[in-house]
């Protein structure tokens, strides 16, 4: 008479893991439980010090562990054991006449390649750290879910545990479902992970098989609007390279976040991170309204907040430096989504700590804005895949192409107003002045349009607050491609702009500089754009 595969007893369990992470009491549940368990080397070493009774694989099987351990448990007295269908008289004949015994529970994780990779390990010891026996093993488990119950996360030792206890020493077909879906999600991540790095290894920076693999960190209450579901997933393997930022954040306080919240604090993180002396960048909807550099991060704030107060209200704000008091209670005076920053002191956290709904992230840490690594996009029924924009332009790379040379002061606040560029949606026209935006023109089909737009924006910060002089007299104009005419160049001039950064490289060129040396402009090319869709 055969056993039903719906709730099915455990009388025969197998242990061989890597992470001991809760063995001890895991082994000891199980032997309350009557189970006999078998397992191989460290783990069974674990168990009998944890006081339980073990049987050694290579005992069962009756055949040595060799060649240092790589093979142990791919013997047919294993695999038979995890892959026959009790269901079938074949399979159960078969069983008999070569004395295999049936496994009823795998307990496994395999070896920790990825974190033996991360350590900067040698090639050799990396592939050393590459499980074969444990993949095997949970396969073969997880295809024989309706007899075998799998485990390959310490996280479910206490699930399975508690499924026993409730079953009388019995799991239930929709948990052995469950936990094998979740092996060869696991199985998969693994194997990709092995692949990208071999791939690295190769230098192939874009491979025939893009192999993307992820841990959802937080499901989310919708995406970018109501009607869409949305998760956040952490990169396990793939293009997606791990960055210090919202994926590695602790999150102090406040509400859980959102899809565009996500969306909008990585995108003020990156534009922090771009700066070496303090800065802070203020994000709505993926662009910036508000970016400065400054002595201190007070005083950064300030400057980035003044360049668009109204856009910057429910907003994300953005430190490259750890938050102190005083910075911390500027920040609470204003409506705003997230705070992220690579820290913050005690009285910064007590002052946000007033504001119970501001969700403040801390990460230990900045992107680095030079970095390599790729981006995906998703497409109807593919992706998009390419190299970051890491690009970087310093004073040493520019070209001047007018008559007259940018000053000092000018030539900063060309290089800040640049670096802001990258980071706004094209088509972009940034105005800076003194390390901080005056007036950002954001997504616009027209360029002209974008300078128009940033010009207008700054003159409105301006009269909003009392102030009779344009912000962007005397500042530095930063285009991320070329002005394709003298047209956007020349509203750029009535705004009284004395400087411009641009890539060059239209048919136009000449022209555009001549309209620049007529307008008494200094003028560099960069031989790079930055170009955000």
């Amino acid at each position: 008479m055969t056993e039903t595969a719906e709730d099915l007893p455990i009388r025969r369990a197998l242990i061989s893991v890597s992470d001991k992470t809760g063995l001890a009491a895991l082994g000891r549940g199980l032997a309350a439980q009557g189970i006999e368990i078998l397992s191989t080397g460290g783990s069974a070493k674990a168990l009998s010090e944890a006081g339980v009774e073990v049987t050694e694989v290579s005992t069962h099987t009756g055949f040595p562990e060799i060649m240092d351990g790589r093979v142990k448990t791919l013997h047919p007295k294993i695999h038979g054991g995890i892959l026959a269908r009790r269901d079938l008289e074949s399979h159960r004949t078969a069983m008999a006449a070569q004395e295999i015994a049936a496994i009823d529970l795998v307990v496994v994780n395999l070896y920790p390649f990825t974190r033996t990779v991360a350590s900067g390990a040698d090639f050799a010891t990396c592939v050393e750290n590459i499980d074969i026996g444990g993949p095997a093993m949970l396969r073969a488990a997880a295809k024989n879910h309706d007899w075998v119950t799998v485990v390959v996360d310490p996280a479910d030792y206490d699930l399975v545990l508690a499924e026993l206890a409730k079953h009388q020493g019995a799991t239930t077909a929709a948990l052995r479902r469950r936990l094998a879906g979740k092996v060869y999600a696991h199985t998969a991540a693994y194997d990709g992970a092995i692949a990208n790095w071999l791939a690295e290894q190769r230098g192939e920076t874009l491979p025939e098989r893009l192999l993307i693999s992820g841990r959802r960190l937080q499901s989310l209450r919708y995406g970018e609007n109501p009607h869409q579901t949305a998760a956040f997933y952490a990169a396990l393997s793939g293009p997606v390279a791990p960055r210090p930022g919202v994926a590695s954040a602790t999150q102090v306080q406040g509400k859980a976040l959102s899809y565009n919240n996500f969306n909008d604090t990585d995108a003020a993180y990156e534009l922090a991170a771009e700066f070496e002396g303090p800065a802070i960048a203020i994000i709505k909807h993926a662009n910036p309204c508000g970016v400065a550099e400054a002595a201190s991060l007070h005083e950064a704030y300030r400057r980035a907040l003044a360049c668009d107060p109204v856009s910057a209200y429910g907003g994300i704000v953005a430190a490259n430096r750890p938050l102190d008091e005083a910075t911390a209670a500027e920040i609470a005076e204003l409506f705003v989504e997230v705070v992220i920053a690579p820290g913050a002191d005690e009285a910064a956290r007590a002052v946000f700590a007033r504001k119970k709904n501001l969700r403040l992230l801390l990460t230990e840490g900045l992107p680095d804005p030079t970095a390599a690594g790729l981006t995906v996009r998703a497409l109807s029924g593919g992706y998009l895949v390419q190299s970051r924009d890491a690009g970087r332009i310093l004073p040493t790379d520019l070209e001047v192409v007018t008559k007259r040379q940018p000053s000092p002061e000018e030539l900063a606040d060309l290089i800040f107003a640049f670096r802001v560029a990258k980071h706004v949606k094209s088509n972009t026209i940034v105005y800076a002045k003194d390390s901080a935006t005056v007036g950002i023109g954001a997504g616009q089909m027209s360029r002209v349009d974008a300078a128009r737009i940033a010009a207008r924006k700054s003159r409105d910060a301006a009269e909003a607050a009392g102030e009779t002089a344009s912000r962007t007299e005397g500042s530095a104009v930063a285009s991320d491609a070329f002005f394709p005419f003298a047209d956007g160049l020349l509203v750029a001039v009535e705004a009284g702009a004395t400087a411009v950064i641009q890539p060059g490289g239209s048919i136009r060129d000449e022209e555009v500089v001549a309209a620049a040396d007529a307008a008494g402009l200094a003028m560099v090319f960069t031989g790079m754009r930055h170009f955000r869709h």
